[in-house]
């Protein structure tokens, strides 16, 4: 404690302490060029909650971790001892400031109004930095998807069930997705393209390069149910159609090797709404894999070098998401929140138009209106995909705590 000019001053715990990566950007910190290394032995209890399940032990159980590593003579150089070290720090401040919090209790009792109304002040100051503190630990906790990084993906849109009035919602969702694309300001282009006679859309795909597009799209990934009375529906009944969403990372060409001696590549004329270059020209291309006999088509373009591009990369991503399968454990968990069977009782997210109200499934009680709205403009797409992918952080967390 300094007395400056008759006022009190304590000396601020944030002060000579750094704090890392996300948890700095909380606080407005100033980025330390070096690492300080603290005692794990807190006098105060951390009494963290997420979803009515209790972090202490699990900080408890990271701190003797933390506290082990140290004695290892190559710890600087070990990946998981710097992955601690921010909630090391975090644990550290809170440990500084709730003894400076606990300073203040004898002055605040003090019968010198204006010393314990500076107290009281200080300390009010100091409890709001302590929450500051709380969310940064706990945002310092919660794990970060290492999938996240993918920043080309391949979307793919297509109609379930419902006939012409699921194709016509499939061409509904298309339209928002190319929005939000666009609001993101993210490249991208469209590999496929079928529709029908009524403007509906059976299937799309999308090639998209953007960062955190993996992030965002992948919440996306699954059957989206709308309730709706179709335009085509004379008696007023309400009707129930699906349309089926997969986002899968789009691999670059050292990701996966493809070996042209396996490739079987065809060129058609191309065929449906497209103009004078329909059935004139050899442009369609279809290429077969055949090693597991996986095809992709592509004849969006009037360039048959263009559609080939397209369809190799489609390619690439589909192989790459069969050796996923196979090879990477943790891939699977991921998709199995994404399409299997594309029936209604696997929803995601409902569009409900009679009630104007969507409803995502996997957040209990958040609810949106203004359908018109949401499909348009991305801006409350793009909150409700925040929300999901903090809930998704909080559930893995949850499942770590667990074991």
């Amino acid at each position: 404690m300094f007395l400056i000019r008759g006022s009190i001053r304590f000396l601020h715990p944030l002060a000579t302490f750094p704090i890392k990566s996300h948890a700095r950007n909380v606080l407005g910190l100033r980025k330390t060029p070096f690492i300080c290394r603290y005692s794990t032995n807190l006098k105060h209890h951390v009494n963290i909650e997420i979803n009515n399940r209790n972090l202490s032990d699990y900080i408890l159980k990271l701190q003797k971790e933390y506290s082990e590593l140290t004695k290892e003579s190559n710890h600087l150089s070990n990946s998981r001892f710097h992955e601690l070290q921010t909630v090391i720090d975090l644990l550290s401040q809170r440990e500084n400031l709730l003894s400076s919090i606990d300073g203040l209790k004898e002055l605040i009792d003090s019968e010198d109004k204006d010393l314990s109304k500076l107290a009281k002040e200080e300390q009010s100051e100091h409890e709001a930095t302590l929450k500051q503190l709380d969310e940064a630990l706990l945002e310092a906790l919660l794990p970060v998807d290492s999938e996240n990084s993918h920043e080309s993906i391949v979307l793919e849109i297509q109609a379930g069930v419902g006939g012409q009035e699921a194709m016509l919602f499939a061409q509904e969702l298309f339209n928002m997705y190319c929005a939000f694309i666009d609001l993101k300001g993210w490249d991208y282009e469209v590999a496929d393209y079928v529709t029908t006679d009524q403007k509906g859309l059976r299937h799309a795909s999308i090639l998209i390069n953007g960062s955190e597009s993996y992030k965002y799209f992948k919440h996306e990934g699954g059957v989206h149910r709308v309730q709706r009375v179709p335009a085509t529906e004379k008696s007023g009944r309400i009707h129930t159609s699906t349309v089926s969403v997969i986002a899968l990372p789009q691999p670059s060409e050292i990701d996966v090797h493809i070996d042209p001696k396996d490739l079987k590549i065809e060129t058609k004329r191309a065929t449906g709404a497209g103009g004078q270059h329909v059935n004139t020209t050899d442009s369609a291309v279809r290429i077969v894999h055949l090693p597991t006999n996986t095809a992709v088509e592509c004849q969006v373009d009037r360039s048959q070098i263009k559609n080939r591009k397209m369809a190799m990369a489609r390619l690439r991503a589909l192989l790459y998401e069969k050796e996923m399968d196979s090879q990477m454990a943790h891939i699977t968990a991921t998709r199995k929140s994404q399409v299997r069977t594309r029936n209604r009782n696997e929803k995601i997210r409902t569009y409900n138009y009679n009630q104007d109200r969507i409803t995502d499934h996997r957040l209990q009680g958040v609810h949106y209106h203004n359908l018109k709205a949401f499909m348009e403009s991305g801006d409350v797409l793009g909150e409700l995909i925040d929300k999901l992918e903090r809930q998704s952080r909080i559930n893995r967390l949850l499942e770590i705590v667990e074991k």
